[in-house]
């Protein structure tokens, strides 16, 4: 059988699969409940005003069409998904970072959508769970945050289990049957998995050319030890979907690791996040390209002098519904360095 004959019989039954998929989505039954993050949330009725807090959710409501009932956002790093230009406009920013509690709860929400837990969690800055519980408004927080994750032990948090894209998938699903549109969440959920098959395809012989790399996040200071991208993390899902090495070990999500290091570790390829965010000078993706191709001990790194520095833009790298958007790009720019001959 010829690989263009069994793409498209591959592609035949991809299709058939959605419409019966699609076609097996029953309306949601209310009241609904939905474990969550450890809680049982109770909904009488579709969210008709959803205060969205944190990018990845915000973008998941925009995809599933729900942005009509989308009152406020707060927590964002990159520009909105360009296809929702337009509505995002029309949608209070209650803040770039951390909104306050009140900006929050004035907006009359049905529903609160979080990504973070340090936002909204037990002990969260913008409010607790409890809080929100006092006031009868239904807290959502992103799977990908709270399962198989310890977010006790300080910063973003230990991770217990690898990230994989099923958090994400939960999160549609979840944010599907709530709003009563599971056939458009069916059918998303299918679309990403396509997307991230095609990638693995696209460098399916590079896990035996022992390509590794590392995945820059920012740093408090610009020559301090960097902010890296965990083992267990979305990098680390990235990486293994590849078939490439992180090299760094720890199960953190961003643990800081010396240049001296990350340097003696050699990865062939160097990631850096790209963001609108500028909460620490390093945030600043040009100040990252400056600092590699200068500083003494990075400058002499292999990735940096073959020009093997991949600029990302930090949703893919963080665990995101665009963490598909980094395992696309990573694996065109492999191929583009001729890292998977």
């Amino acid at each position: 059988m010829t690989s263009v004959l069994k793409r498209v019989l591959a592609a035949g039954v991809f299709a058939a699969g959605l419409i019966s998929v699609a076609a097996s989505a029953q309306a949601t039954q209310y009241p609904l409940e939905i474990q969550n993050c450890g809680r049982t949330i109770t909904f009488d009725h579709a969210p008709e005003r959803v205060v969205s807090l944190g990018q990845s959710n915000t973008e998941i409501l925009y995809l599933l069409g729900l942005s009509s009932s989308v009152v406020g956002t707060a927590v964002w790093f990159d520009p909105v998904m360009a296809q929702f230009a337009d509505e995002n406009a029309k949608i209070p920013r209650l803040a770039d970072n951390d909104p306050s509690f009140e900006s929050v709860v004035g907006q009359r929400p049905d529903m609160v959508t979080t990504q973070f837990q340090w936002h909204v969690g037990p002990s969260g800055i913008v409010g607790t769970t409890a809080q929100f519980d006092e006031l009868g408004i239904p807290v959502y927080t992103a799977p990908a945050d709270c399962v198989g994750k310890d977010n006790t032990t300080g910063g973003d948090g230990t991770r217990i289990d690898a990230f994989s894209m099923d958090r994400i998938y939960q999160s549609i699903t979840d944010l599907s049957r709530i709003f009563d549109v599971e056939d458009r969440g069916t059918k998303l959920i299918a679309d990403l998995k396509q997307r991230e098959q095609a990638a693995r395809q696209d460098v399916a012989g590079l896990a035996h050319n022992d390509v590794s790399a590392v995945f820059w996040f920012s740093s408090s200071e610009l020559h301090a030890d960097p902010y890296v991208g965990g083992q267990k993390g979305a990098p680390g899902y990235i990486s293994s979907v590849l078939g490439i090495k992180n090299v760094i070990q720890s199960d953190d999500e961003w643990p800081t690791v010396g240049w001296e290091t990350i340097a003696r570790a050699d990865p062939d390829i160097i990631v850096i996040a790209k963001m609108d965010r500028r909460r620490f000078p390093a945030d600043d993706w040009e100040l990252k390209m400056n600092f590699l191709k200068t500083d003494p001990v990075a400058s002499q790194m292999k990735a940096v002098k073959n020009g093997h520095v991949v600029v990302m833009e930090v949703l893919a790298m963080d665990p995101t519904i665009r963490t598909i958007d980094g395992i696309e790009q990573l694996a065109k720019a492999i191929k583009s360095f001729g890292l998977d001959k």
